[in-house]
C-alpha cells in the first residue's frame, strides 16, 4: 500500500488506522527477513534521530540506536542530567532546536502531554516511545510477536493481567485495532482509564474486535492464546510497592493460572520482570515464553516505523 505514514507522528497506536498498523507489520516482516538474508540497506543514510530518555531504559535505548545504525541514520541520545529537556528551556523551544538539526524525535517521558506538546511544535515526526498512559512502540513488537507466533492477529484471544497501565492501554487500542478478543483482569481500583476503554471499543465496533475489562484474573485467561503482563509498579510507583503486592497478588501469572489458557498459549511481558512477582520462573522460562523473541523484535519494529515515518 502506499505509505501514509510519512512525517506522522506515534503518541498512541490509535494514531494509525488498521491499514497503516498493518503496513508497519508487513514492513517489519519484510526488513527482518532480508536483514537475515544478509540484506543491508540504509534508506535513511545522512539523517539523525534525537532518542531522548527521561526515564532509564535497555531495550528501548539499545533497539532505537541499533534500528537507527541499520538504516544509516545517526542516533543523537540524551538522557540524565544530559536530556533534551534538562536545562529549564521550555518545551517548545527545544523541540524547535532538535527539529533543526534532526529528522525525528523520539521520547520517553512520564507525562503524555509532554509528547503531545513535542509533536504539536515539531515539524518533523514525534515518537512515543514510552509514557505513564501508552507504549505503541512496544505494542508494535508484541504484534509482530504474536503474528509471527500464532500466524494471525484477528481473532486472536489476548488476556491481560494486572495493572492497568500504559501497557493495558497498548493492548486495548492495538488489539482493537486487528480485530482480537482482547480481556484485560485487573484488581478493583487499578482499572485502565476508562476514556481509553471507550476509545478502544469505538476502535472494536469497526473491526469486530471484543474488548472486555474484568476484575477476574481466571476468566480472562480462560481459553486466551496469548497471555501477557507487566511489573506490578512502574517507574515512579515505588513507593506504593508493598501496597500493590498485596493488591496484584492474585494476578500472578503461575502455571495455575496459565493453565486455564489454551494448550498451546504463549505467554508475554514486555520487560524487565521481577520475577516471583507478576510471573513466576516456571511460566518466564518455560517453552510457552516468548519474552525474548518478542525483546528482540522491538528493533524490528522499530526499524519498520522509522523507515515509514521518515521514507
Amino acid at each position: 500500500m502506499t505509505n501514509t505514514l510519512s512525517g506522522r507522528d506515534l503518541l498512541t497506536l490509535a494514531d494509525f488506522s488498521v491499514a497503516e498498523i498493518r503496513l508497519v507489520l508487513d514492513t517489519a516482516h519484510a526488513q527482518k527477513t532480508a536483514w537475515a538474508a544478509g540484506e543491508r540497506d540504509t534508506p535513511l543514510a545522512g539523517m539523525s534521530v534525537a532518542l531522548i530518555f527521561e526515564k532509564p531504559s535497555v531495550r528501548t535505548r539499545v533497539s532505537f540506536e541499533v534500528a537507527c545504525a541499520r538504516l544509516g541514520a545517526t542516533p543523537i541520545v540524551l538522557s540524565g542530567a544530559d536530556s533534551a529537556f534538562s536545562r529549564g528551556e521550555t518545551v517548545a523551544d527545544t523541540a524547535h532546536v532538535l527539529e533543526r538539526y534532526c529528522e525525528a524525535i523520539v521520547l520517553r517521558t512520564f507525562e503524555q502531554s509532554k509528547l503531545d506538546e513535542v509533536a504539536r511544535v515539531a515539524s518533523v515526526p514525534v515518537v512515543n516511545s514510552l509514557s505513564d498512559d501508552h507504549h505503541p512502540c512496544q505494542g508494535l513488537a508484541d504484534l509482530l510477536t504474536i503474528e509471527e507466533h500464532l500466524g494471525r492477529l484477528e481473532g486472536v484471544k489476548l488476556a491481560y493481567v494486572g495493572d492497568g497501565n500504559n501497557m493495558a492501554h497498548t493492548y486495548l487500542h492495538g488489539g482493537a485495532l486487528t480485530g482480537m478478543d482482547v480481556r484485560i483482569a485487573t484488581p478493583a481500583g487499578f482499572e485502565p482509564s476508562e476514556a481509553i476503554v471507550n476509545e478502544a471499543r469505538a476502535i472494536a465496533a469497526r473491526t469486530g474486535a471484543t474488548i472486555t475489562v474484568t476484575s477476574d484474573p481466571r476468566a480472562a485467561v480462560e481459553g486466551a492464546d496469548v497471555v501477557a503482563t507487566d511489573t506490578w509498579a512502574s517507574m515512579g510507583q515505588e513507593d506504593e510497592h508493598v501496597e500493590r503486592l498485596r493488591a496484584f497478588a492474585p494476578f500472578r501469572v503461575d502455571d495455575v493460572l496459565l493453565d486455564h489458557a489454551s494448550a498451546d498459549a504463549r505467554f508475554i511481558h514486555c520487560l524487565p520482570a521481577h520475577r516471583g512477582e507478576e510471573v513466576t520462573e516456571e511460566v518466564i522460562d518455560s517453552d510457552r515464553s516468548i519474552v525474548f523473541d518478542q525483546a528482540e523484535n522491538r528493533l524490528h519494529a522499530q526499524k519498520a516505523l522509522l523507515s515509514l515515518l521518515l521514507g
